[in-house]
C-alpha cells in the first residue's frame, strides 16, 4: 500500500544541480509534487502563480558564495509576496548569526548541506504543520473580518409611529422568537435589512452571528464559492481554503438580500442546500451540516415572477413561511418628522456641525415629496442639507433639489379610469427609456414578461 504523502507541493531553489536532483529523489516519495529551480530569478513568477507548502531556498548562489546576501534578498521577495510562506534556508556554511538573521527575517528553519535525510524530513514535517496552522489562522481571520464587516453595518432602530410601521413591529414581535423562514418584501430603501437585523436581535440566536449577503452583487461564477465555500486549488484563484457564508452563519442568521435577482440555475442550487441543510465546498465531496435561521428580501414582484416562471415556486414556498411587507415612505408621511430629525442629529455629529433643527415649513416640504427612493433617499437628502446649510435651521430652500424629482402629486391624468392611467404610465416609461423594455420594466417594478403582457393588453 502506497504511503500517504503529507506534503502537497514543495519548491527547491539551488544553483547546484546535484543538490536539486538529490533533494527531488528524496522528497518525491513524500510530496505530491516537487518543483526544482536552478535560477532564483524565476522565484517571483513561481510564487505568484503557485501555492507551495514548503520552499527550500539556498542561502548562497554563484554570484555571492558565502555572505548569504542573495539568499536574504530572495527570502524577502518570497515573504513580501506571501507572508504566510514557509521557507527553509539551506547552506553549506554553518553560521549561527546567519541562521538567527534568517529566522528574524521570516525563515521558518535552517538546514546545513550536506543534510541527513531523516533530519531534513523532520524539519519539513514540522514546517508543514506550521503552514497548516497559518492556514487555520488565516481562515479564522477571514471569518472574523466577515463578522466584523457585518456587525459594523450601521444598525438603527426602526423609527416610526405610523399605523403602517406599527403593523410591521407586530409581525416582528410574533415571528422573531421562532426559527421560521421570513421573506421581507418592499421597495428599495424601505429598511429591509434593518428589519432582518431586528428579527435576529430578538431571536434565540442573537448571541450568534448575523451574516448578510447581497445576492444582486454576486456573479454567477462566484455564487457557489461565496455561499458554499471552496477548497484550495479548486479553481484558478482559490489560493486558500475558504468557508462560505452558510458555514460562517452556522447557528446564527443568514440574510439573503435581493433574492429575486437569482437566475433559475442558482435558485435550484440554493433550494438544494435549503432542503438538505448541508453545503459542500467547491473541490470537496464532504458535506457540511448547517443550522441557520434564514431571512430573505426582495424589492421585485416575486409572485408575478413565479407566474411567468422566472422564480421557482418551490423556492418561494421554502423561504416565505412568514412574509413582512414594508410600506413605502409615501404611505407613512407622519413618520417623516421623526426620521428627518434623527438623521439631522446623526449627520450634525458625523460632520461636527452645530446642532440643527428642521423648520415647520421644511418638514412640510419633505412631507409633500413622494420619496421614490424611500428612507434611503430621505437620509441622503438630510445629509446633503446638513453639509451645505450654514444656518441652524433647515428650511425648504435647503431641499430645493427635491423639486427636480418627480412627485406623485405631479402626475397629470385626464380621467380616473385605472386602465387608461396604467396605459399612459406604461407608455411614458417606454418613451422615457427610448423603447428599452428592460429599463422600463425595472422602473415600473415589473418583470420583462409582466410588462410584455401589459403591452399586449393595452395594444402598445
Amino acid at each position: 500500500m502506497e504511503q500517504e504523502k503529507e506534503i502537497g507541493k514543495i519548491l527547491i531553489v539551488d544553483d547546484d544541480e546535484d543538490v536539486l536532483l538529490a533533494a527531488k529523489m528524496l522528497l518525491k516519495k513524500h510530496a505530491h509534487q516537487v518543483i526544482i529551480e536552478k535560477n532564483p530569478n524565476k522565484i517571483p513568477f513561481l510564487v505568484n502563480n503557485e501555492n507551495f507548502d514548503v520552499i527550500l531556498l539556498d542561502m548562497n548562489f554563484s554570484k555571492d558564495i558565502t555572505s548569504g546576501k542573495e539568499g536574504f534578498y530572495w527570502l524577502n521577495e518570497i515573504t513580501n509576496r506571501d507572508p504566510s510562506a514557509v521557507v527553509i534556508m539551506i547552506t553549506a556554511f554553518g553560521d549561527v548569526e546567519m541562521a538567527v538573521r534568517a529566522l528574524k527575517e521570516g525563515a521558518t528553519d535552517f538546514v546545513l548541506k550536506p543534510w541527513q535525510n531523516e533530519k531534513l524530513l523532520a524539519t519539513i514535517s514540522a514546517a508543514i504543520k506550521l503552514r497548516k496552522s497559518y492556514d487555520e489562522v488565516d481562515h479564522l481571520k477571514q471569518t472574523k473580518k466577515q463578522l466584523q464587516d457585518d456587525s459594523n453595518q450601521p444598525f438603527r432602530e426602526i423609527i416610526g409611529n405610523s399605523t403602517a410601521i406599527q403593523e410591521v413591529f407586530d409581525v416582528i414581535e410574533k415571528v422573531a422568537g421562532t426559527d421560521a423562514n421570513v421573506l421581507i418584501l418592499g421597495e428599495n430603501g424601505t429598511g429591509k435589512e434593518l428589519v432582518a437585523r431586528a428579527l435576529h436581535q430578538q431571536s434565540r440566536r442573537n448571541d450568534n452571528v448575523f451574516i448578510g449577503v447581497d445576492m444582486g452583487a454576486i456573479t454567477e461564477s462566484l455564487f457557489e464559492s461565496e455561499l458554499f465555500g471552496h477548497k484550495k486549488g479548486s479553481f484558478t484563484d482559490a489560493k486558500d481554503d475558504r468557508a462560505g457564508r452558510f458555514e460562517v452563519a452556522n447557528n446564527g442568521t443568514l440574510f439573503l438580500d435581493e433574492i429575486g435577482n437569482l437566475s433559475l440555475p442558482l435558485q435550484s442550487k440554493l433550494l438544494t442546500v435549503l432542503q438538505s441543510r448541508e453545503v459542500t465546498r467547491i473541490g470537496s465531496n464532504k458535506p457540511i451540516p448547517i443550522d441557520i435561521r434564514l431571512i430573505c428580501a426582495t424589492n421585485m414582484p416575486i409572485y408575478d415572477m413565479v407566474a411567468d416562471n422566472s422564480f421557482r415556486q418551490d423556492l418561494l414556498y421554502r423561504i416565505n413561511t412568514v412574509e413582512i411587507h414594508l410600506p413605502p415612505l409615501r404611505d407613512r408621511q407622519e413618520d417623516i418628522p421623526l426620521l428627518a430629525g434623527h438623521f439631522v442629529n446623526d449627520y450634525c455629529k458625523k460632520y461636527r456641525k452645530t446642532s440643527k433643527t428642521l423648520s415647520a415649513s421644511g418638514i412640510k416640504r419633505l412631507q409633500k415629496y413622494s420619496w421614490p427612493g424611500n428612507i434611503r433617499e430621505l437620509q441622503h437628502a438630510i445629509e446633503r442639507a446638513v453639509i451645505m446649510s450654514e444656518e441652524d435651521t433647515l428650511s425648504p430652500e435647503d431641499f430645493f433639489f427635491l423639486a427636480n424629482n418627480p412627485s406623485s402629486n405631479d402626475i397629470q391624468v385626464d380621467n380616473y379610469n385605472l386602465e387608461e392611467i396604467e396605459k399612459n404610465i406604461i407608455q411614458k416609461a417606454i418613451n422615457k427609456h427610448n423603447g428599452n423594455i428592460s429599463k422600463a420594466a425595472k422602473e415600473l417594478g415589473l418583470t420583462r414578461a409582466s410588462l410584455y403582457r401589459r403591452l399586449e393588453k393595452h395594444g402598445l
